[in-house]
């Protein structure tokens, strides 16, 4: 074994065990966001102390957990765009919904923990302004309300998808009910009637539903 190969050994092994425990930590968190550090090191076949030597508290391994998924999010919603911006935030909101939606209870408890701010000001940031852009095109147009701040409207938008997440865990609902409420609450809050946001979402149905459009 050279030396060059006894050092990179470490390094990939480390680099494993981080990966395992951020998988791991995304499966228990999302039975169980109250799930401890143990129960993470043991999902992931891993020691307490191996955690602490990647992450320094509970806190940091879920705040990178969080940074990699609004990141992943914020590249998908980045590789898809559409010239109707109404059609736009639709679209923003099915791609966001799809990222989330097989770790709900996980995203639900970041979203409305102590990481909130954090997470929204910098990993969804990218998001945030391309729905702020969205609906100020859409306020020129006229199919946007004009009565609140551009500002506004957008955390309303944001704070529909956030309500459609909450339901979600309330109660069962499949990805396709999922894309479907958080389209219409969002289009709802954007300042569209829900027959409006009906026809979008019956016109756009292709892009919007189907799962002929993941791929």
């Amino acid at each position: 074994m050279t030396a060059a190969t006894r050092t990179r050994a470490p390094r990939s092994d480390a680099a494993k065990n981080r990966a395992a425990l951020l998988d791991a930590a995304r499966a228990v968190l999302n039975r169980d966001p109250e799930a401890s550090i143990d129960v993470v090191a043991a999902e992931a076949g891993l020691s307490r102390r191996s955690v602490y030597g990647h992450f320094a508290s509970r806190e940091a391994l879920i705040a990178e957990l969080a940074q990699l998924g609004a990141a992943r999010v914020a590249a998908a919603v980045d590789a898809l765009h559409d010239p109707d911006p109404v059609l736009d935030i639709a679209l923003v909101g099915r791609l966001v919904w799809d990222d989330v939606a097989d770790v709900r209870a996980m995203t639900r408890s970041v979203v409305r923990g102590p990481l909130r701010e954090q997470v929204l000001s910098s990993g969804l940031g990218p998001i945030h302004a391309r729905i702020v852009a969205d609906v100020e095109l859409a306020a020129r147009a006229g199919t946007a309300r004009t009565d609140l701040d551009v500002e506004t409207v957008a955390h309303l938008v944001e704070g529909a998808a956030f309500a459609v997440l909450d339901e979600s865990i309330r109660r069962p609902m499949s990805r396709e009910e999922g894309r479907r409420l958080v389209v219409l609450a969002g289009l709802g809050a954007l300042g569209l009637g829900w027959r409006e946001a009906q026809a979008v979402l019956e016109q756009h149905a292709a892009r919007l539903l189907d799962e002929a459009a993941d791929r």
